[in-house]
C-alpha cells in the first residue's frame, strides 16, 4: 500500500476495530494512534468518537473548516515525499455530551458536555478540555476541572485521552454533583474550606509566558464580561492579564483560564478587600473598588519581527494612570518610567 493511502487505511482499520468488543476495540485504536503523526492521530480519534456517538446530539464538531484543514495535513504527511507542514496549523474543536444516570435516589442525573480543542502537537501535549456539568456550582466545577487536568497530566501525556478524559468525567461527576457546597468538596479531598463570611472584591494579576492563540484571547474576553470583570488583558510576550470583580467571579475566571494549555501561567499578584458597609454589598461596593472601567484587550505599540513585543513603557503609563503603577515591578523587577 502506498504512502498516500494511509490515512484512508487507517480509517478502514477503525471500521474494522468496531466490530470487536469495545474494552478490545478502544485498546486496539488507543495502541494504533500512539504510533503515528499527530495530525493522524488527531483524525483518527476523531473518526473513531464519531464512530462510537454517531449522533449530533453527542458528538458535534464546531468548526468544520478546521476539520477539512485537518484532512489536509493528514494528506501532507502521508504524501511521498512528505509535503512540509501548513504555514497556519488548525485546531480541531467539537462538543462531547452524555447523560450520567444517579445512583441513588437522592441525586438527579447531571448532564456533561466537554469542550475539546487539539493543540497543534497533540497528543504529544494535552488537549485543552473545559467540562461543564448542569447541577453543579462554581467551586465545584473548579474541583472537577482541576481534578481532570491533574488526572490528564498524570496519566495521559502523549497518548490521545479524550475517551479517557470523557470515562473519567462520567465516573466521577455525580460525587462532585453529590456535594451541596464548596466545603463539602474540599473535606472530601482533605481540605480546608476557605472561610464563607461576606462579600469579597478581588483583583487577580495574572502572568503568562505568552498570549498568542486567537481562541484564548477570545474566550478571557466572553469570560471577563459574562462574569461582569473589569480589567485587561495585554497579548503577546509576556502575556498579562488583570481582572476585577466580585471574588468568586474572579476565581471562576481563573478556574478556566489556568485549564487551558499554557507554556507557563500564574497568578504574579492578587488584592482581596471585604465589601464594608459603608461602600455597600454587591456590585454598587465593588463600583467603588473598581480601577478599570470595563475590560479590554490593550495594545502598547506592538513590535518585533512577529509584532508581539509591547512598548513596557507605555505599559506603565497605562497602569499609573489607573493607580496601579506599583504592579509593574512585581511583573518585571524594575521601576516603571
Amino acid at each position: 500500500m502506498s504512502q498516500p493511502q494511509c490515512a484512508e487505511a487507517q480509517l478502514a482499520e477503525l471500521e474494522m476495530l468496531s466490530s470487536v468488543s469495545p474494552p478490545e476495540a478502544q485498546l486496539a485504536e488507543l495502541e494504533m494512534l500512539s504510533s503515528v503523526s499527530p495530525p493522524e492521530a488527531q483524525l483518527a480519534e476523531m473518526e473513531m468518537l464519531s464512530s462510537m456517538f454517531p449522533s449530533e446530539a453527542e458528538f458535534q464538531i464546531t468548526d468544520q473548516l478546521a476539520l477539512a484543514e485537518l484532512r489536509e495535513a493528514v494528506e501532507r504527511c502521508c504524501s511521498s515525499p512528505p509535503a512540509p507542514p501548513a504555514p497556519h496549523p488548525c485546531r480541531p474543536q467539537f462538543l462531547l455530551k452524555q447523560r450520567v444516570d444517579s445512583d441513588t435516589s437522592s441525586h438527579d442525573g447531571v448532564d456533561v458536555t466537554l469542550s475539546c480543542t487539539y493543540p497543534t502537537n497533540y497528543p504529544n501535549v494535552l488537549p485543552e478540555i473545559n467540562v461543564r456539568c448542569t447541577g453543579l456550582n462554581r467551586s465545584q466545577h473548579t474541583l472537577l476541572q482541576a481534578d481532570l487536568t491533574q488526572y490528564l497530566r498524570e496519566r495521559c501525556r502523549g497518548d490521545v485521552c479524550v475517551l479517557s478524559a470523557l470515562d473519567w468525567v462520567k465516573d466521577n461527576a455525580q460525587r462532585y454533583a453529590a456535594s451541596s457546597s464548596a466545603s463539602c468538596c474540599a473535606a472530601a479531598r482533605g481540605e480546608a474550606a476557605a472561610p464563607s463570611g461576606g462579600e469579597a472584591f478581588s483583583r487577580l494579576w495574572i502572568y503568562s509566558h505568552h498570549i498568542y492563540n486567537k481562541s484564548k484571547r477570545k474566550n478571557i474576553l466572553e469570560w471577563s464580561k459574562e462574569l461582569g470583570l473589569s480589567g485587561f488583558s495585554m497579548p503577546g510576550k509576556p502575556g498579562i492579564v488583570c481582572v476585577e470583580g466580585l471574588q468568586d467571579a474572579c476565581e471562576e475566571f481563573w478556574s478556566r483560564v489556568k485549564v487551558l494549555t499554557w507554556k507557563k501561567i500564574m497568578i504574579r499578584h492578587r488584592e482581596d478587600a471585604t465589601l464594608e458597609e459603608g461602600r455597600g454589598q454587591g456590585e454598587g461596593g465593588v463600583a467603588s473598588l473598581r480601577k478599570f472601567s470595563g475590560f479590554e484587550e490593550a495594545s502598547f505599540d506592538p513590535h518585533g519581527n512577529r509584532g508581539n513585543h509591547m512598548d513596557l513603557g507605555l505599559l506603565y503609563q497605562f497602569l499609573s494612570e489607573r493607580g496601579c503603577g506599583d504592579v509593574f515591578q512585581m511583573y518585571f523587577g524594575v521601576e516603571g518610567r
